[in-house]
């Protein structure tokens, strides 16, 4: 049984492209990424992609270690997405996926220039689109910028891989009694201060009453497995 959601937008986060010995890229890890997107469109769902930029640079925390400012490290950390996706493009496009970058900050002889009618256009074609550069503004996270992209192009719902299989009370791997929830309001996320994504992209996925799902990125096959309902994962829902 699959999910009742069809055209998907996946959140990914840069640190899971990052190899063992602290090198940015792992080519392991991409292929494995791409072959489970290449499922996952296989089984008829419209794959929209966005990854941050953290294993290359975290624009925050370089500002707020107070030698530069805030507009200009998150412009860096943009740059660090663009990166990212062109990577993942190519691996997805040498797995058999035909994928496009569009970034929402203007690079035009590296790729495509983000506009929402032609992303569109992409997805109806059954092309993954891999969505860098963020809003294209500083002070908002690659969360937000998800949840953004995901209400304009008209998808079904957010999947956010992570870590964990889901969303818990607390961190898992620090309180072995953290309870994990199968199903959560955006409102209860927001109370509860729960970590999984900012509030900002909370509060936009709830009142676009947009499908969060939460689910491990590690187990095998891991996106089209919670796509399927062979994976748990928690959905934070209206």
């Amino acid at each position: 049984m699959t999910m009742p959601y069809r055209r998907i937008l996946v959140k990914l986060s840069g640190e899971a492209l990052q190899a063992p010995d602290g090198f940015w890229l792992d080519a392991q890890v991409l292929t494995r990424l791409s072959q489970d997107i290449a499922r996952a469109t296989a089984a008829g769902f419209e794959i929209a992609l966005v990854i941050g930029g953290g294993n290359i640079i975290r624009g925050a925390r370089m500002s707020a270690a107070g030698w530069i400012d805030r507009p200009t490290a998150d412009s860096m950390g943009m740059l660090a997405t663009v990166m990212n996706s062109l990577a993942l493009e190519t691996a997805l496009n040498a797995n058999g996926v035909s994928a496009r970058t569009m970034s929402a900050v203007s690079m035009p002889t590296i790729c495509e220039t983000y506009a929402r009618q032609p992303a569109l256009h992409y997805l109806e074609k059954g092309q993954v689109v891999v969505l860098a550069g963020g809003t294209g503004n500083p002070f908002f996270t690659t969360d937000t910028s998800a949840v953004l992209r995901a209400a304009e192009l008209r998808c079904d719902a957010v999947l956010k891989a992570t870590q964990v299989d889901g969303v818990y009370s607390a961190d898992p791997k620090a309180h072995a009694d953290a309870k994990r929830y199968d199903r959560l309001t955006h409102d209860e996320a927001i109370a509860r201060d729960l970590k999984v994504m900012d509030t900002a992209a909370f509060a936009l996925a709830r009142d676009g009453k947009l499908p969060i799902i939460v689910g491990s990125l590690h187990a095998p096959s891991s996106i089209a497995a919670i796509l399927e309902r062979e994976a748990p994962s928690t959905v934070v829902a209206p």
